[in-house]
């Protein structure tokens, strides 16, 4: 599988020149992050909302993405007229720490070395602390001074958590979606199949893979296949696929090898295009800092403690099918805010179509989200 130079690319981008010092004990020299904005920021910079991505996503929410030329992977929830409506709205979105769309990562050059010279697997391993304190950095270069709100789902979702605790002061509203305040054991054991299905791949060459013009093609796309299963669900793949196979080839066909069965080919197709579009070693970077994450652990255990005294208005979504992030676990981030005093409420939306329900077409999702921004915009006298 060819790959483009995913650093042929120019990113809208700030760089902060004093770096950055990261949770596990490191600094980096220099801190590059890429974003992208929609709409316009008000006199006031009171209607700034930061969206968050997830694992494999990137900053470009809403328009056509610069290396598969499609279309912006929430072009239907942000844009004018749409629940994050940028007619009202200044919309940001940063690639995190650690991606490979033009923010500091492991395709980086790397600080001190020779011109030329990156980080790979010598990158410092991130948390989604970290990926927040460089969001940080932005918000504070764009003169935002708090965010009207913070939105994401799954990954994402525990940025908009990190935000909560770690900036209360600087977010009048959190929508953490389809997400958790920890990774389960069942999370990260399907994260580590996907890396070890990169170092499996012959062409890994011990993650300098670049150095020889090659990339872990096949352990990357099979990373891709697991994960995609994991944001399904068992209706989903029943309805779209079913025990149809490919070609019209009969039942009775059997074939060892190739294509038979139509979720197989849709499979092989998810891995094949992601690896034209993600570097190896960031999806280790950043599948580790999901793993890592645990927000009661940084609090000694008190999810609660994490939201004491927040001022923050917490709107919860979760979607029945989700079997990644189950709504249990968004049930528990919102029985700790309860404990905090926090202004809380919690949706459960009733879909079959799993975990990636929060990128799909789901009305009932967009009503609520478009809803409670609008209710917090009202609290605030944000104009409308």
């Amino acid at each position: 599988m060819d790959q483009p130079d995913l650093a042929a690319v120019t990113h809208q981008h700030v760089a902060f020149d004093d770096g950055m010092a990261l949770d596990c004990g490191m600094a980096l020299g220099r801190l590059v992050v890429a974003y992208r904005t929609y709409g316009t920021l008000n006199a006031s910079r009171s209607n700034a909302v930061l969206v968050c991505h997830a694992l494999t996503g990137d900053q470009y929410v809403a328009e056509t993405h610069p290396v598969t030329g499609k279309g912006g992977w929430w072009d239907m929830v942000v844009g004018p007229g749409l629940p994050v409506d940028t007619d009202r709205y200044f919309v940001i979105c940063a690639n995190v720490l650690g991606g490979c769309m033009g923010s500091t990562g492991p395709r980086s050059p790397r600080d001190g070395a020779a011109p030329g010279v990156l980080w790979g697997t010598d990158f410092p391993p991130v948390t989604i602390r970290d990926m927040v304190r460089a969001q940080k950095r932005l918000i504070d270069h764009l003169g935002i001074a708090r965010l009207f709100a913070v939105i994401g789902g799954s990954m994402g979702g525990m940025q908009v958590l990190e935000w909560a605790a770690s900036y209360p002061e600087s977010v009048f509203a959190a929508v953490p979606v389809a997400t958790a305040a920890y990774h389960s054991a069942q999370n990260i054991a399907f994260n580590e199949v996907g890396r070890q299905s990169l170092f499996a791949d012959p062409d890994w060459r011990g993650g300098r893979y670049w150095e020889s013009g090659s990339v872990p093609a096949r352990g990357l796309a099979v990373a891709r296949m697991v994960a995609h299963i994991t944001y399904l669900s068992e209706q989903a793949l029943t309805r779209k696929f079913g025990r149809r196979v490919r070609g019209g080839a009969a039942a009775g066909d059997l074939a060892l090898f190739g294509d038979m069965f139509e979720v197989e080919s849709y499979l092989r197709h998810q891995g094949s295009t992601f690896v034209r579009r993600f570097d190896a070693n960031s999806y280790l970077t950043i599948t580790r800092a999901t793993d890592y994450f645990d927000l009661a652990a940084e609090h000694d255990g008190n999810l609660s403690a994490a939201f004491a005294g927040t001022r923050t208005r917490f709107c919860i979504i979760s979607f029945s099918s989700d079997w990644l992030y189950p709504t249990a676990e968004s049930r528990a981030v919102a029985r700790a805010l309860n404990r905090a005093a926090a202004n809380v409420s919690f949706v459960e939306i009733a879909s079959d179509k799993g975990h990636d329900a929060f990128l799909l077409d789901e009305p009932d999702f967009h009503r609520t989200l478009a809803g409670f921004l609008a209710g917090c915009a009202e609290h605030a006298g944000l104009p409308e």
